[in-house]
């Protein structure tokens, strides 16, 4: 698909076409059908459930006309009270199984749904995880969520409700239609007529709510993502003071959702008075027809009586239609939704004969290397680094010049554009992903942890972990004293994303963290950023601790914290200009020389460097 629809920009869901690299898929029956599998003996319940329920139904208006025809007398017969009693206990019996029967029709329906649902959720939730970076980096995170929350909701009616509704709405019609067949063909011929017109419309129907709906489901996951932005961003949109145009953006969003939900309410909202119109006609006809038949002797007043039953009966369904279809056709357009998300692929995925590797030696190399985040714009040109085992080398530079693009492509969360990227001699790509996991430890510079405790975020990096492991890593790495400084020890809560924490205790949890996966080769991308002096001095102990035995790639923008490095790459514009140790690179007074003198010169900086 074309990036680009004229001088547009692409909307969202060309953008999610894009990315899986196919067209919104309209039909989606084959697709969700195979989801009921798991619960099709509860479906199949529900259906029994439903078919008996339908006779129960019919069954009232036979016992009526047969209390009316033969229980009350006329025509010289005597009034028969055991078959009046008879016709009324049979009555109760029918609406005695209607509650009891609907209870059990919701428990069946109600667990299938449940089941159904959560299986998509995680379906959902595990394809979501198995994303490249460069989707989480396009996508908006609201949009993700309202897929795996709202979206799935919203397929309950369409796939558990509804097919019972509308196979009991169509027996309702047909039976109904049958038996006035049998009361008087020409009731049935002249309601017949309206059934062309309904289907028409019907058809009509589905085509302007599919859309409708879809629109809205858009409109509305457009102000759910703008919802989470604001929930991760507060502090900055607090800082800023943008407060009120944030809040009019948001308005903007929501009366966007409200007008498409209105005109998808127009569009929709002449079914059921066109509905409404056809059942009035039917009962006028029924009325003229039936009275005719009355006054000529060819009905009786049970058998109208029942035919008036059965015309409701035929004409209700047509009134359900328009319920069920709108929510058919909302289902259906959020399901189109989660498919498109569904069929989108992985960009990063191990190769057929991906190769498991035991703990590397940690070599690295950089050949030829080149990539863009978009074709047309290379950030990284022809770049050549090797990196032996052991080795601490630090990558410094201007900011958007292409050093953490070096740890994308280290960890294989973008494959390179050309050229390869070598552990021990292996290019990545051919190594599985979980290997290169294992081998390769990042600590970013956004400390990402997760709700729980201090211990159970060390455990994420070793689940068999005992307590007493966790803590006596944190010993090792020289952390325990900030850590067991907080108010609850390792067993503090952290908070949302560590909020409750600062960010260097954030920064020793993840070093530990780190420490404790024991990689081969870490990368520290802006390690030691944010933090106060006496924090930094903790962690440049950390760190020390941390890379001996590895191999360990440090980016950093503050020029102090990797002096000690046993070589330094300068990287400009995607190619590395200087490399070597410090004091050589300050004696050959070039680019390198030119950055730390202005780093030095910064008061603050200063500050931090003589302390």
């Amino acid at each position: 698909m074309n990036a680009l629809a004229g001088d547009r920009p692409l909307s969202d869901i060309e953008l999610e076409e894009k990315f899986a690299q196919k067209a919104l898929d309209r039909g989606i029956l084959h697709r969700l059908w195979p989801l009921l599998r798991p619960v099709r003996t509860r479906v199949a319940a529900v259906v029994v459930i439903e078919l008996v329920q339908v006779l129960a139904i019919f069954a009232r208006p036979l016992l009526i006309g047969m209390a009316i025809d033969r229980g009350l007398g006329g025509a010289g017969r005597p009034l028969d009270g055991a078959l009046i009693v008879c016709a009324c206990i049979g009555l109760a019996v029918t609406w005695a199984l209607r509650f009891g029967l609907g209870g059990l029709s919701q428990y069946f329906a109600g667990t299938a749904a449940i089941t159904v649902l959560n299986a998509i959720r995680s379906q959902v939730f595990a394809h979501v995880q198995t994303l490249g970076v460069g989707y989480f980096d396009r996508t908006r995170a609201g949009r993700i969520i309202s897929r795996a929350d709202r979206d799935v909701d919203t397929l309950e009616p369409l796939l558990i409700q509804g097919p019972p509704q509308l196979l009991s709405a169509v027996l309702r019609l047909l039976i109904s239609a049958a038996l006035l067949w049998a009361i008087a063909p020409m009731l049935l011929l002249g309601l017949a007529g309206v059934v062309p017109v309904l289907i028409l419309a019907t058809f009509a129907f589905k085509r302007a709510a599919q859309r409708s709906w879809a629109r809205v489901a858009e409109n509305r996951s457009r102000f759910t993502a703008h919802l989470v932005e604001t929930v991760a961003g507060v502090r900055l949109i607090k800082q800023a003071g943008r407060e009120q145009e944030n809040l009019a953006r948001y308005r903007g969003l929501l009366t966007d959702f409200n007008t498409a939900l209105i005109r998808g309410s127009i569009r929709s909202a002449w079914f059921a008075p066109f509905t409404g119109l056809l059942t009035t006609a039917g009962l006028a006809l029924i009325l003229v027809v039936g009275g005719r038949g009355i006054a000529l002797g060819t009905l009786t007043l049970g058998e109208l009586t029942q035919s008036l039953f059965y015309v409701f009966l035929f004409l209700a369904p047509l009134q359900e239609f328009s319920d069920l279809f709108e929510r058919f056709a909302n289902g259906s357009a959020c399901a189109q939704r989660i498919f498109l998300l569904l069929d989108t692929e992985p960009e990063i995925t191990d190769a057929p004969n991906a190769i498991d590797l035991p703990r590397l030696r940690g070599e690295i190399a950089f050949r030829e290397v080149g990539f863009g985040y978009h074709p047309e714009k290379p950030v990284i040109h022809a770049l050549n680094l090797d990196i032996a085992a052991g080795e601490v080398v630090a990558i410094v530079g201007p900011t958007g010049h292409g050093k953490s693009t070096l740890v994308q492509l280290l960890t294989r969360f973008y494959d390179v554009g050309s050229g390869a990227v070598l552990l021990d001699g292996h290019d990545i790509r051919g190594i599985s992903e979980a290997s290169l996991r294992r081998q390769v430890g990042v600590v970013l510079q956004d400390n990402v942890l997760f709700g729980g405790t201090v211990l159970d975020n060390l455990r994420l990096a070793r689940p068999d972990a005992t307590d007493a492991d966790l803590i006596a890593a944190a010993r090792e790495l020289g952390a325990d004293e900030v850590l067991e400084a907080l108010p609850h020890g390792y067993r503090t809560s952290v908070g949302p994303l560590g909020s409750q924490l600062s960010q260097g205790q954030r920064q020793l949890v993840c070093l530990v963290r780190a420490y404790l996966a024991d990689p081969a080769v870490l990368v520290l991308d802006e390690a030691t950023s944010a933090v106060d002096v006496s924090t930094e001095r903790r962690i440049q102990a950390a760190l020390r601790r941390l890379c001996e035995g590895r191999t360990a790639l440090i980016i950093a923008h503050r020029l102090a914290t990797i002096r000690d490095a046993d070589r330094i790459a300068v990287v400009r514009e995607g190619r590395i200009v200087e490399l070597g140790p410090h004091r050589d690179l300050i004696e050959r007074n070039g680019v390198y020389a030119g950055l730390y003198r202005a780093y030095d010169q910064a008061p603050h900086n200063h500050a931090r460097v003589s302390a």
